[in-house]
């Protein structure tokens, strides 16, 4: 012990201070998820206040000069303030990038000798392609191609110095006046297509687990049930560099389209989809009926949804009880049935071709059901 105490006295920190550091590290506190894993999953709607910068006052002030006594006014006009400008960015695909909260850059101010403010620069949004931009339910914008802007709040007026107030009648005004204050909105940022492909489903039937098997995207499993609140993206690439964008969507319980589990949100996810992918759990007893309530809850939520390009996946396939269910549910239903199992990654392959043959026939989003 004497010699414990030497090391430490010599380490420079006495005993309490070491043991307060012991306690500090066998108590330390759970690890938070950083803004960055928080932001992993896709967004696909945000409201977002803005206030326009305002614009820089205007000055009063006379010239004064050696020998020229009556110089005159000479105050400057103030900048106009910066506007904010929404513009399209195709390396964007979705508005977990987006801010709650923008507010523009502010003019600045006039100045002595006939000296004008400078104007703000504008503040830029950047937003996928298919962002629609509405203020209480009225659409302001529809954004489908690149580099496409529009212009959501205007930045105020510079104000006048006294230069700009003088009349024959006034040789020495005073007047100046303020710069006017941005304009302020708050919109609603709306993805209009939020994928190629959804993946559609009750909880627990493995989306999660499938999406990760044909895309690197790695939304969370687990080996206990549980769902998947936010929807996440994969991305599909393919030998010709074709990108075919396959979400997530968090599962669908019955009486989902009368908002049950937040059922409209998640119905409003697949709403942006143009193909769905019905992904049913064949472990169970009668899958087939997974597929007839899928089907219900989207038509009741608009009529004849349920019959966009679509097919159906037969996963948990690795299970002993799903290969006596195959043959049953092929008999019993029309569309494609395509067997996989997401766990060891079975029949994957037939999967991705089956959605590449899909998303080259689909229609546009504009006739879709």
């Amino acid at each position: 012990m004497i010699v414990r105490l030497k090391i430490l006295r010599w380490s420079g920190r006495t005993v309490r201070e070491a043991l307060l550091q012991r306690e500090k590290h066998t108590h330390m506190p759970e690890e938070r998820l950083s803004e960055k894993k928080l932001s992993r999953c896709f967004v696909d709607q945000r409201r977002v206040r803005l206030q326009a910068g305002s614009g820089g006052n205007g000055v009063s002030s006379f010239h004064s000069e050696p020998r020229k006594e009556w110089g005159g006014p000479d105050g400057g006009d103030g900048g106009s303030g910066g506007h904010i400008i929404i513009r399209v960015n195709r390396q964007v695909k979705s508005l977990s990038s987006v801010s709650t909260v923008y507010r523009g850059r502010d003019g600045e101010a006039g100045g002595s000798k006939n000296c004008f403010g400078r104007n703000a620069n504008p503040t830029y949004i950047s937003v996928p392609v298919g962002t629609v931009v509405r203020e209480q339910g009225v659409v302001l914008a529809d954004l489908s191609q690149q580099d496409q802007q529009v212009t959501v709040a205007y930045g105020g007026a510079g104000g006048k110095g006294n230069r700009s107030f003088l009349t024959n009648e006034n040789r020495a005004p005073m007047r100046a006046t303020e710069g006017q204050p941005g304009q302020q909105r708050e919109i609603q940022l709306e993805l209009r297509t939020m994928a190629h492909a959804a993946l559609v489903g009750f909880p627990n039937v493995g989306k999660s687990s499938l999406l990760r098997a044909i895309s690197k995207a790695r939304p969370a499993v687990a080996a206990y049930p549980f769902t998947t609140l936010n929807p996440h993206v994969g991305i599909v690439e393919y030998r010709d560099h074709t990108q075919v964008a396959v979400a997530d969507i968090p599962g669908l319980i019955p009486g989902a389209h009368l908002n049950r589990g937040l059922g409209l949100s998640f119905l409003r996810h697949i709403e942006r989809c143009r193909v769905l992918l019905y992904v049913l759990d064949m472990s169970s007893p009668e899958p087939w009926e997974q597929l007839q309530q899928l089907c219900f809850e989207l038509d009741q939520y608009r009529p004849l949804f349920s019959q966009r390009p679509h097919a159906v996946v037969a996963n948990k396939m690795d299970l002993p009880e799903s290969r006596a269910n195959l043959d049953a549910l092929r008999d019993r239903v029309h569309q494609t049935v395509i067997p996989v199992s997401a766990l060891t990654g079975g029949n994957t392959g037939e999967l991705i071709l089956h959605l590449r043959e899909m998303y080259d026939s689909y229609p546009q989003a504009e006739t879709l059901p």
